[in-house]
């Protein structure tokens, strides 16, 4: 008999989330290029809201996050009561699995899908699913073949984080098509505002349409990362039951009042998406190696491939954009060792990326 506290089965089996790094060695300030966060800081008009709630800090925030969630019903044309605020949109994905998830039930996710899928499956008791790619972009037949009777619900991020591919509506309404009812399909449109490729929908319409589909977004990719807000639009049934198990209190309200200004600010949102398309279309451009392999993205990021010849791999040019002080996401956790994710940041930080990757090629 243990002479202590155990875990319940099979939560030591699951891999810990690994955040992005956020230092290089002997570096003071280092650029950092490994977590998408924004690179023009939060909305002005979200900084101010915050700033202006430091007075009520003694007061619980208003639970239901009422204001916050009418602010982004107003700008997206939804109801506020089919809307659900989380601490962040990873609170939600895993409210999401412990609502719909028990021991025996099964959750598909692509094969390079987001990292925190399969941790809230398991967590939930559950088994993952995993779909096989195909050039490193979501298989739609794959994922409907990895669907049994014993899947309960699907997670596609839409465009997917860490490649940057993503699903067309015709392809979302055609994956969906093929989801028994009883499935529920979890749209993860976590970097919406940055797709500029045409025929996207971050999937309000398949929710209007649909009873098994939720959209789940976040503030983090807009500015406001570090205050940790999220949001989903679902069904009424859905909102009821993710609401039975949610936290009272989950979002504090200085992160209530910014997220409500900057969903708001709507200049300031065009002005990241217009930052983020030209430097994203650039640094493709330019990162023009023949050993590297850039794949598309419609994220604020950009997933490169290195070749696995000696000084040019991953890891050397990890090493390499460290020591100019550029930390960027390496990806063996997705199961991509000998690739990197590259943040859309600065135009500096982008130009001395292209700089430091294409001089590896030219020395190679």
């Amino acid at each position: 008999m243990a002479n202590r506290p155990q875990p319940k089965p099979g939560i030591l089996d699951i891999a810990p989330y690994v955040p992005g790094r956020m230092s290089a060695p002997g570096v003071a300030s280092p650029v950092r290029l490994a977590s998408n966060e924004s690179p023009l800081g939060a909305s002005p008009k979200a900084v101010k809201s915050f700033r202006a709630t430091a007075s009520g800090l003694a007061s619980y925030p208003d639970g239901s996050a009422k204001a916050l969630r009418q602010a982004i019903g107003s700008v997206h044309g939804l109801d506020a009561e089919r809307i659900v605020v989380g601490a962040g949109s990873d609170e939600l994905l895993q409210l999401l699995a412990r609502v719909y998830l028990g021991p025996g039930d099964e959750g598909v996710v692509s094969q390079y899908g987001f990292a925190l899928y399969p941790i809230a499956i398991a967590g939930a008791g559950g088994r993952v699913a995993v779909a096989p790619e195909t050039g490193f972009a979501t298989d739609i037949d794959a994922v409907l073949k990895a669907v049994t009777d014993k899947t309960r619900l699907v997670f596609i991020a839409n465009p997917n984080n860490p490649t940057g591919s993503y699903l067309s509506e015709t392809q979302m309404i055609r994956l969906h098509a093929g989801l028994p009812a009883d499935v529920l399909l979890v749209v993860d449109s976590a970097y919406a505002e940055y797709v500029t490729a045409d025929e996207y929908e971050p999937g309000i319409g398949l929710v209007d349409r649909s009873e098994n589909v939720v959209m789940v977004r976040t503030f983090s990719k807009m500015g406001l990362a570090s205050l940790r807000v999220g949001w989903l639009y679902g069904t009424p049934e859905l909102v009821d039951a993710v609401n039975r198990l949610r936290a009272p209190f989950n979002v504090s309200g200085p992160a209530q009042a910014a997220a409500a200004a900057a969903i708001g600010d709507i200049g300031f949102t065009r002005a990241l998406s217009e930052h983020n398309e030209q430097w994203r279309d650039w640094l493709v451009a330019n990162l023009t190696a023949n050993w590297l392999r850039v794949l598309p993205s419609q994220g604020n990021f950009v997933l490169v491939v290195f070749s696995d010849e000696p000084g040019l791999t991953a890891e050397d040019a990890d090493k390499a954009l460290l020591a100019e002080g550029l930390v960027v996401r390496r990806m063996e956790a997705y199961g991509l060792p000998n690739a990197l994710r590259i943040s859309i940041g600065p135009e500096d930080a982008m130009r001395k990326v292209a700089e430091v990757l294409n001089a590896m090629g030219q020395h190679g």
